[in-house]
């Protein structure tokens, strides 16, 4: 499993997985949509492949050429793309690693807490609006069934600084960059909601030892401990020398960040636990404060 096709591996989790596997001596390519990229992941000793992900043509060469798909581009809710790349590789006995969300736990409470916390064996009966996502990794897992060695991962609130092309996370320096504008941190509602968290770096090694160890059909949460948006707010406030975090209406939330991330990203709880990854996979996450990040 040395040939390795990453799909996002100019994006935040692509690129650092894509440099962990280098430092283990993996060939890695990555799928790119820009030619101006392409020399950037040169100089990171990443081969690339021009196209989309929605160019079967291309998905099928580029398929052909690996044994293992890590696929990180946008992903968890485009069905279009997990379909293509399940046909392409059905009967390979090929690894494919799929990245979902952990918006798939939440239950769209407006900043109310809930500190039920999800593992992989209860089945998630999701909101509507996160119903398509679920339906996706469930399409992905049950390929293991078509001879293909299918693993989600599913990632919650993910922090610190990435090791390739893109630096930065989406929730945590949006919630920041929105409280600059405030002029103070920023929270939703009651800010009692409640995400679980990891750090950029554990949530790769992750990913190799899925790589490495994971059975076909396998599905893992992803965290290293939880806080509250309020929480982080406070930090925010402290750390930024703004005003004392404030509360700021749903409907902000929903102008500012769009319905998804709005209600789901910044206003529900996602609370799981990530022990089976630990138990099965020996995975040992070395962070744990994405306040200290802050």
């Amino acid at each position: 499993m040395k040939k390795i096709l990453i799909t996002g591996i100019t994006g935040y989790i692509g690129g650092t997985v894509a440099k962990k596997l280098l430092e283990k001596n993996y060939n890695v390519t990555g799928l790119v949509r820009n030619e101006t990229d392409v020399k950037k992941l040169e100089q990171l000793g990443i081969e690339s492949i021009i196209g989309s992900i929605h160019d079967e043509t291309v998905l099928k060469a580029a398929v052909s050429n690996a044994d293992t798909i890590i696929h990180t581009a946008d992903s968890a809710d485009d069905a279009y793309a997990a379909d293509s790349f399940i046909r392409l590789l059905e009967g390979s006995d090929k690894t494919f690693i799929f990245t979902s969300g952990s918006a798939i736990f939440g239950g769209k409470e407006n900043g109310e807490k809930n500190d039920f916390v999800f593992t992989e064996d209860i089945p998630l009966n999701p909101r509507l609006e996160m119903a398509s996502r679920v339906l996706i990794n469930q399409y992905v897992l049950q390929s293991a069934k078509k001879n293909i060695r299918s693993i989600v991962i599913v990632p919650t609130m993910v922090y610190g600084t990435g090791l390739g092309l893109k630096k930065d996370s989406i929730q945590l320096p949006a919630l920041i960059n929105f409280s600059k504008e405030k002029g103070f941190g920023v929270y939703f509602g009651k800010g009692e909601n409640i995400w679980s968290n990891l750090h950029i770096e554990d949530l790769a090694d992750m990913y190799i030892l899925a790589l490495e160890k994971a059975k076909p059909g396998s599905l893992y949460y992803a965290e290293n401990g939880s806080s509250t948006i309020k929480n982080l707010a406070e930090n925010i406030s402290r750390q930024y020398n703004l005003l004392p975090p404030q509360s700021v209406s749903i409907q902000e939330a929903v102008n500012t960040f769009g319905p998804a991330g709005g209600y789901f990203g910044f206003a529900s709880n996602s609370l799981c636990s990530s022990d089976k990854a630990k138990i099965e996979l020996g995975w040992t996450p070395t962070y744990n404060s994405i306040e200290k990040f802050i």
